[in-house]
């Protein structure tokens, strides 16, 4: 089988692994920003920042070259983050055969003027509703499932048999796959993770900031997950993080899906390998050290802040159905973020009677 990913970034390229140990055939076709990635693989079939070499079975493109190897393409995957989902909808889903399964691994919900929001495979379906759309939703660092270390996450669509075909095309004996058609609860499981992996790392940078680390040079520039606490102090990372699965069955049940994933696989487990992650924590751990949120943000210049987003997004969707109260925490990271305010953590709305 012909396996197209578009999008050239570490999640959207690390699907490459489990394709290529199935014995399919895969085309990395980069978008507009992954240029220098496509060109290191097109000539040394190493990928730089995944740090990964792709293999035999990977042949890279660039977005020109699209419509011809979509000519023997017989599966999509959809690589891009959730601020590339417009342009995957305006530039890519019109070229797209008719009668195809897409996989996306991007995470996150896009506005929309009469839901308020909505998942990206219903997004995308509005759009093209001849193409089957199947999510991916749980806890995968694309590192560790290039070096095929055991993965267990949540295939879903409102067609359960794509869900399952797609399963079939993916899984391996380290990637196991469990196919759901709740896309509402897989969805905005992973979508609230982002938010609240940074809800949980303010923790991290207040005891930080509490042992005297107010710096941020050990959070500059990219690096492999894994990050120590340079003063850990688990208790309140604890309490934020269990708060944070309280918040994610409620937005689970705003939005009519499966309450249990939120302290499920797509949830808690999602949650606590992020925590463990980069990008967000780093944020998080820079706020809680005190750093004001456009420091903090120009700190990590050039990194893609997903959680930003949904927290602005969906701290606006609580707000407008009058339930802000029942969201204390993702009210907090809004202010940090949005408003200007200090980290002091309302502990004292914290929980659930």
């Amino acid at each position: 089988m012909n396996i197209t990913i578009i999008g050239a970034g570490m999640m959207g390229s690390a699907m490459a692994g489990p394709a290529n140990d199935n014995g399919h055939f895969v085309n990395l076709v980069g978008t507009p920003l992954d240029r220098e990635i496509i060109d290191s693989v097109k000539k040394t079939g190493y990928h730089p920042t995944l740090r990964h070499n792709m293999g035999d079975k990977v042949r890279a493109f660039q977005i020109e070259e699209l419509d011809e190897v979509l000519k023997s393409t017989d599966f999509i995957v959809c690589g891009v983050s959730s601020f590339g989902a417009e342009w995957f909808a305006n530039e890519i889903l019109p070229k797209l055969p008719s009668g195809k399964i897409v996989l996306s691994i991007t995470k996150g919900l896009q506005p929309d003027p009469e839901k308020g929001l909505v998942t990206f495979p219903d997004y995308w379906k509005n759009s093209r509703q001849d193409l089957e759309f199947v999510a991916v939703g749980g806890p995968c660092i694309c590192f560790e499932l290039m070096d095929k270390m055991h993965t267990l996450v949540y295939f879903c669509s409102r067609n359960i048999e794509a869900a399952k075909e797609a399963a079939n095309v993916m899984k391996t004996d380290y990637y196991h796959l469990v196919v759901s058609d709740n896309v509402e609860g897989v969805e905005c499981s992973v979508a609230m993770k982002n938010a609240y992996a940074l809800g949980v790392s303010l923790a991290v940078g207040l005891s930080e900031k509490a042992a005297g680390i107010t710096t941020c040079d050990d959070l500059v520039g990219v690096s492999k997950p894994g990050a120590v606490d340079r003063n850990p102090k688990y208790n309140p990372q604890a309490a934020l993080f269990g708060q944070s699965c309280v918040e994610m069955r409620r937005v689970i049940e705003m939005f009519g899906g499966k309450v249990e994933f939120g302290g499920g696989i797509p949830g808690a487990g999602d949650l606590y390998v992020t925590v463990f992650g980069g990008r967000t924590r780093k944020i998080g751990t820079l706020l809680g050290r005190g750093f004001p949120f456009p420091k903090a943000k120009e700190i990590l210049n050039g990194v893609t802040l997903e959680s930003v987003s949904i927290i602005t997004r969906m701290a606006k969707f609580v707000r407008d159905r009058g339930r802000e109260a029942d969201f204390p925490l993702l009210a907090h990271m809004d202010e940090i973020i949005n408003k200007g305010a200090e980290v002091k953590i309302p502990w004292d709305k914290f929980g659930e009677v």
